[in-house]
């Protein structure tokens, strides 16, 4: 399945350009506009990028927390540091192993956070905030012939942004 996603700058462009489509026979259950008054990119399916974060976080978090226990654990029995001395010997290394579960959570949040945000949406993310400074999207789903058809018609109504994408094979 293919992919054409078109950038418009205002309400009467997408309405337009949705009205070409019809005209020329594309079934329109496969055409959608996003936008103030259609659907939202979350109805549409538009990763969002701050939820793949999270869900990155908390994925990392299952196993850098625990390993970051165990590591500061073993690092505070091998050299035998005595850094806590209230602690006593046991106590001592029970403290390094929770000082290293806290470096693991930090390093989840920080590094999970971050990527799922950097790479997480992809385009997603540019099309999210063009629909929330008020622009109007258009996807046609086809096949490569009916994605060039409307890449040829969509490019008279000038889009600020027309991108073809191919949804991989399951």
């Amino acid at each position: 399945m293919n992919y054409l996603v078109a950038v418009l700058a205002d309400r009467i462009q997408a309405e337009a350009a949705y009205s070409a489509l019809e005209q020329e026979g594309f079934p329109m259950e496969k055409v959608t506009i996003l936008g103030k008054g259609y659907k939202t990119a979350d109805e549409f399916g538009l990763i969002d990028p701050n939820e793949q974060a999270l869900n990155q976080s908390k994925f990392l978090a299952t196993w850098l927390i625990p390993f970051g226990f165990v590591a500061g654990f073993t690092f505070s029995y091998i050299t035998g540091l005595n850094t806590f001395a209230w602690a006593g010997e046991i106590g001592n290394h029970v403290v390094g192993g929770f000082l290293g579960a806290i470096g693991g959570g930090m390093g989840s949040a920080f590094v999970g956070g971050a990527v799922g945000v950097a790479i997480g949406g992809g385009d997603a993310l540019t099309y999210r905030n063009r629909l929330n400074a008020g622009k109007y999207i258009i996807v046609v789903q086809g096949s490569d012939t009916q994605t060039r058809r409307a890449t040829n018609l969509l490019r008279s109504y000038e889009p600020e942004n027309l991108q073809g994408y191919q949804a991989p094979e399951s």
